[in-house]
């Protein structure tokens, strides 16, 4: 009897299926943009065109459970409805109205998971793994040993991500002045990494590891690929001044341009500047010249667990 599974992880941009037989072959994924983390930074709360954008990705998402038989799945969410006042009632009307269980899950959890999906594009020659998520709300770093065990040695949440970043700091259009106040306030948090794991002691034996869809867009950019696709570098390595000279171009960029972007698009063109300057601020501030980017994180991760739990 088959028994498929599916993974469901809901961020503060975007909501992600990903269903796969019993030996973690994929039959189906998909994104849809939900744009929970809207306005939450100014009200602390979910907006009703949150809660709706939520529901309708996930009424979807259960119909196509529902259509390819699923029979055990893990629905995780992360910063947004952490932190939102109106998480928790998020989570019941989803239930009620999708029949799916959301699960929030801490920091922790989801540097866990990122790690453990993300190491797999990781060079078995380097002894660590430095890993960030730049996400819509927050953006979490990890430092952990290389050796498939996922070990964390040290994390830190940075509680700004693109969205949350781009309407507190005015930067749905570049301004130097503001792209300046992000980047310092960003710093403020790597380097307390930094000194609280000693990182000096391990960069020599550590490799970069960045997830999230943002490294992968520039990463198109980079290698002018006319268009962006979710898992077609996942594993690349790419210069960090090839990134620069990427982030540098975003920045030039007017909305409009943006949105006409075949690496940005319309739903990520308010937020991409603030997602190039954090993204860049923290490889330059660890003292990398060069990263891998990768498409796997904490979907493989679950449906990993799924197929042997």
């Amino acid at each position: 009897m088959k028994k498929n599974i599916a993974s469901i992880d809901l961020g503060s941009n975007s909501c992600r299926l990903r269903i796969a037989n019993e030996k973690g072959e994929v039959l189906y994924m998909d994104s849809k943009p939900t744009m929970l983390g809207q306005g939450l930074h100014k009200t602390g709360i979910l907006s009703e065109e949150s809660f709706m954008r939520g529901q309708k990705a996930l009424s979807e998402f259960a119909c196509l459970m529902k259509k390819y038989d699923v029979k055990s799945y893990r629905a995780i969410t992360t910063e947004a409805c952490r932190s939102a006042l109106n998480g928790s009632d998020f989570i019941r009307m989803i239930e009620k109205e999708t029949g799916i269980v959301l699960e929030i899950i801490d920091a922790k959890e989801e540097a866990r998971l990122n790690l453990k999906g993300a190491s797999l594009n990781a060079p078995k020659d380097k002894e660590y793994i430095a890993l960030y998520d730049l996400g819509g709300a927050s953006t979490e770093i990890s430092l952990s040993k290389n050796d498939g065990k996922c070990q964390i040695l040290h994390t830190v949440s940075i509680p700004w991500g693109a969205r949350n970043a781009a309407e507190a700091y005015c930067l749905r259009e570049f301004s130097q002045k503001q792209a300046h106040r992000l980047s310092t306030d960003i710093k403020k948090y790597v380097d307390d990494f930094m000194k609280k794991c000693d990182f000096e002691k391990y960069r020599d034996k550590c490799c970069l590891l960045a997830t999230s869809s943002t490294p992968l867009r520039l990463c198109a950019m980079v290698k002018n690929d006319g268009e962006y696709s979710r898992d077609k570098n996942d594993g690349a390595c790419v210069m960090c001044f090839d990134f620069d000279k990427a982030i540098d171009a975003v920045c030039h960029m007017d909305l409009h341009q943006r949105q006409q972007s075949a690496y940005i698009g319309e739903d990520r063109a308010p937020i991409f500047i603030a997602a190039g300057i954090i993204f860049q601020t923290i490889y330059k501030q660890l003292g990398f010249n060069q990263m891998i980017v990768s498409f796997k994180g904490a979907q493989d991760a679950i449906i990993e667990e799924l197929c042997h739990g």
